[in-house]
């Protein structure tokens, strides 16, 4: 097809025993929009810097199609932002995200994610995440990846924990309108490569890997 030609990035796969995730299509926007309705965390709690989840809820699927689509505009090998669908089985459960800037120099990616509440506490928060980082280290070469979450979010820490990072500092941003410590998080490479798993598989990254900033793969 003439759009996965020029778009490369809708070949793109990585399959673990559990999930697989892809690069979204806007069909597949309109489903991620269902997941984020049914709910994505406690209304009496917000886990993001900015509450778009707080939007109305007969405008936030809008600004939400108008953030995907505004990830893709501004792709540019030197500043891009993956976001990939996650499914279990079939089921589109939620977003698993990888972020570069200026990559080919820095070889620094840092991560994000949400996943329907339907889905949580059953594991697959850290699948995803492990997925994402077998992408950003034995696909892409990458050094190091961050991590962010505010200090009350214990899920999300405890992913990051259990996959190898370390604290690496901390930071007061502004949510709902009040103050709250960011804890920051690290994981090199020599760590992730001492629990490189062999069951991860990664598709069409060869015809993209360009738009990443980089001549070539490095596997």
């Amino acid at each position: 097809m003439t759009l996965h030609r020029d778009w490369p990035l809708f070949g793109l796969r990585i399959i673990s025993p559990r999930l697989s995730l892809r690069y979204p299509s806007d069909e597949d926007l309109d489903a991620l929009n269902q997941v984020v309705s049914q709910g994505i965390h406690d209304p009496a709690e917000m886990p993001f810097e900015i509450p778009w989840t707080d939007d109305p809820p007969d405008v936030r699927p809008r600004n939400s199609l108008q953030f995907w689509w505004g990830l893709r505009a501004g792709w540019k090998p030197s500043h891009w932002v993956l976001t990939m669908l996650v499914e279990e089985r079939e089921t589109i459960v939620g977003v698993q995200d990888l972020i570069g800037v200026e990559f080919a120099r820095t070889r620094q990616v840092a991560t994000g994610s949400w996943l329907g509440k339907a889905y949580q506490g059953h594991g697959i928060g850290k699948e995803m995440r492990a997925a994402v980082l077998h992408l950003a280290f034995a696909g892409l070469g990458a050094q190091r990846a961050t991590s962010e979450a505010f200090e009350d979010n214990a899920a999300s820490l405890a992913v990051s924990r259990a996959l190898g990072y370390v604290e690496n500092g901390d930071d007061i941003k502004v949510s709902r309108g009040r103050s709250r410590r960011a804890v920051r998080l690290v994981l090199h490479r020599e760590v992730w490569q001492k629990n490189c798993r062999d069951d991860m598989q990664i598709q069409g990254l060869e015809s993209c890997v360009t738009m990443f900033g980089l001549d070539r793969m490095d596997s």
